[in-house]
């Protein structure tokens, strides 16, 4: 006797079919009819296309009043985000200026910079060297919070330029970068390894000096890199290194007496 010569043929058929669907077959007959002996239609390969230009950021304005106005703009990194833009505050032709990472968590309420317990605390550090609030010139890195309280790290170049450009506005002599981010944005360095000398900056140019500054040339800010406040009130033993920070600031422009 031979094989077995029973077939199940609906199962062979739908087997078969299963392939040609998985094989991308899903129908049996074309529309109009095909010419299955006529020559393949010449491959047509598209034109590539062209990358779309690089737009250069927007020019900063030249004036402080005008920048201070674009710095809340659609043309600024933190245009897309939540949150309120915080202008900076204080003269504009301040002797010293004082630049954050960023608003506080609460300062959007009160549209300020610094208006919690961070601000009463940079208050008294600037009291101890003899100045108010209302004498300096107060900027953030960022006019906005960011998520979660830090930069990202893709906007980071632009903000700097943005803080650099800032600066050269205010052309104060001193300048105190207050924690990492800050330090970063200016001095491209991190907060500990910048803290404990004067740095050279050319307001101009927007170029960090490789050695100590004596701020008195029309160009150069002398920059001091120190801990951010609400830090401090986190580790209240940092405030002796602090206070270094602050003399190494006014060192050359006002004679200190004390501490507070």
């Amino acid at each position: 006797m031979g094989a077995d010569q029973t077939i199940d043929w609906r199962n062979t058929a739908a087997s078969a079919l299963d392939w040609w669907h998985e094989a991308g077959v899903d129908t049996l007959v074309d529309d109009v009819p095909r010419d299955w002996f006529a020559a393949p239609e010449p491959l047509v390969v598209p034109a590539a296309v062209s990358a779309a230009p690089v737009v250069a950021p927007s020019a900063m304005p030249p004036l402080l009043a005008d920048f201070l106005a674009w710095r809340s703009s659609a043309e600024v990194p933190e245009a897309d985000w939540s949150g309120v833009s915080l202008a900076a505050l204080g003269p504009a032709d301040a002797t010293v200026m004082v630049l954050v990472d960023c608003p506080d968590r609460d300062d959007g309420d009160a549209g300020a910079l610094l208006s919690g317990a961070s601000g009463r605390l940079l208050d008294k550090m600037l009291g101890a060297i003899g100045l108010t609030r209302d004498e300096v010139h107060l900027a953030a890195v960022c006019a906005k919070r960011p998520t979660a309280g830090r930069i990202q790290s893709e906007v980071e170049a632009r903000l700097s330029e943005i803080a650099k450009h800032h600066i050269g506005l205010v052309a104060p002599k001193r300048l105190l970068l207050l924690g990492n981010a800050a330090s970063r944005a200016i001095l491209g360095t991190e907060l500990q390894a910048a803290r404990g000398r004067l740095h050279g900056f050319n307001h101009k140019t927007g170029e960090t000096g490789s050695g100590s500054a004596s701020g008195e040339a029309s160009s150069e800010t002398g920059v001091v890199a120190s801990f951010h406040p609400r830090f401090l009130i986190e580790k209240p033993a940092a405030k002796a290194e602090a206070w270094k920070d602050l003399q190494m600031l006014m060192r050359g422009l006002t004679s200190q007496e004390g501490v507070r």
